[in-house]
């Protein structure tokens, strides 16, 4: 299955340069990597980066992430998956800008 991370340009564009990154602020803080389910990531769009244009959302296959995912209770008690490990971009399946419209976030076809 297909899940998600946003991140902002800059962000996207450090973790192409390195090979891999330990994620944005918030990811360094709670000690994981935020990722987001289709059916998540409209509202961890909302809630996150309501005012943000310059996003990038990064599609990556739960299986191929291996152990270090986990599903954890999160927003809601909803589970969310968390990667306890960097995250690589060979992990990365696509990437698409992320614009922000007047109603919000576009996504890309067929992820929400």
């Amino acid at each position: 299955m297909l899940i998600y991370k946003i991140f902002r340009r800059p962000e996207w564009e450090a973790l192409r340069d390195a090979g891999e990154t330990a994620g944005a602020p918030v990811d360094l803080a709670d000690g994981y990597i935020h990722i987001s389910t289709a059916a998540q990531v409209a509202e961890t769009a909302a809630k996150h980066f309501a005012d943000e244009s310059d996003l990038v959302l990064v599609a990556l296959d739960d299986a191929a992430l291996g152990p270090d995912l986990r599903w954890e209770p999160s927003r809601g008690g909803a589970l969310f998956p968390h990667l306890y490990r960097p995250l690589r971009i060979g992990d990365v399946v696509w990437d698409k800008s992320l614009p922000l419209g007047a109603a919000g976030h576009i996504f890309p076809e067929g992820v929400i």
